[in-house]
C-alpha cells in the first residue's frame, strides 16, 4: 500500500499552514548561493499546491516572507521579491485553470512596487474561484497582526462601536487578516526547527503541529501525504476527554 492510500479522504485537515523554512540551508549544502534554494523552494510550491488540491484541501497557508525577514541583506531580499513575481506570474494559468483563489495577509507597505501590482493583479484575477484557496504570508508577523487587532477594537469601542462587554473569540476573529479563513487543523514546518516563529500564533490554538528536518526544496508530495497520515493518527480533543470525543 502507497501512501496515498493510507490518507483517509474523509479526515482531511480543512487547513494545512506551512513554515517553509531550509531554502539557504539546501543551497549551501549544495555548494550554491542562497538564492538558489530559494529557486528551488518555489517548485516545491508548486507541488504542494497541486498535491493539495488533488487530495481536495480547501484551503493552504504559506509563509512565504516574515516582517522579520526584512533585516536580511538587501541583496537577498530582492532576489525574494524577484522570485515573487516571476513565480506568481508563471503560476497564474495554474491558478485560473484549476479555479484556485489567491489571497494575502501582512504588511505590504515595505513591498517593492512591483510586487504589490503582480500580486494585487492574481488575486483580483482569481478572486471569484472557490476550489481551494492559498494564502500567501507577506511581509507578516503574527504580533503584529494582534497588536493592529487590538487598536482598531480598541477605536472602536472609544467611538461606541463595539461595546467592551461584546468583545470575544469572534470579535477578534473578525479583525484578524485571516478573518474568512478556518482555524489551522495542521502546521507543518520543514528544515528540523522547532520554532512557531510569529506564524499565526492565534489562528495555530489548536493545531496539530508536524516537524520534519527535510529542507523546503526537498518537500515533495510523499512528504506531505507523511504530514497528513500523521495528523489522521492524532485524536483532536478540543479540551473534552477522549470518552467524550468517542
Amino acid at each position: 500500500m502507497n501512501l496515498l492510500d493510507k490518507i483517509d479522504k474523509d479526515n482531511l485537515p480543512g487547513h494545512i499552514a506551512i513554515i517553509m523554512d531550509g531554502n539557504g540551508r539546501w543551497a549551501k549544502k549544495q555548494g550554491f548561493f542562497r538564492a538558489f534554494g530559494h529557486e528551488r523552494g518555489s517548485e516545491s510550491v508548486k507541488d504542494i499546491i497541486q498535491t493539495c488540491f488533488e487530495l481536495g484541501i480547501q484551503n493552504l497557508t504559506l509563509y512565504t516572507f516574515s516582517t522579520e525577514n526584512w533585516n536580511r541583506p538587501k541583496l537577498e531580499v530582492d532576489t525574494l521579491m524577484k522570485i515573487l513575481v516571476k513565480s506568481l506570474t508563471k503560476e497564474l494559468v495554474l491558478l485560473e485553470e484549476k479555479k484556485i483563489r489567491l489571497t494575502t495577509i501582512g504588511n505590504f507597505d515595505k513591498l517593492p512596487d512591483n510586487a504589490k501590482k503582480v500580486i494585487k493583479g492574481v488575486v483580483d484575477r482569481t478572486k471569484d474561484h472557490t476550489k481551494m484557496t492559498i494564502t500567501l504570508a507577506l511581509s507578516y508577523g503574527s504580533r503584529e497582526e494582534l497588536v493592529n487587532v487590538v487598536k482598531t477594537i480598541s477605536d472602536k469601542v472609544k467611538n461606541n462601536i463595539i461595546s467592551i462587554d461584546d468583545i470575544d473569540d469572534s470579535v477578534i476573529n473578525e479583525h484578524l487578516y485571516t478573518h474568512d479563513l478556518p482555524d489551522v487543523d495542521l502546521l507543518i514546518r520543514t528544515s528540523g526547527e522547532h520554532r512557531i516563529s510569529n506564524f499565526l500564533l492565534w489562528q495555530i490554538a489548536y493545531a496539530e503541529f508536524y516537524f520534519t528536518d527535510i529542507l523546503w526544496p526537498d518537500f515533495k508530495e510523499q512528504d506531505l501525504y507523511e504530514a497528513i497520515i500523521s495528523y489522521q493518527k492524532r485524536e483532536r480533543r478540543f479540551g473534552k476527554t477522549s470518552e467524550q470525543i468517542k
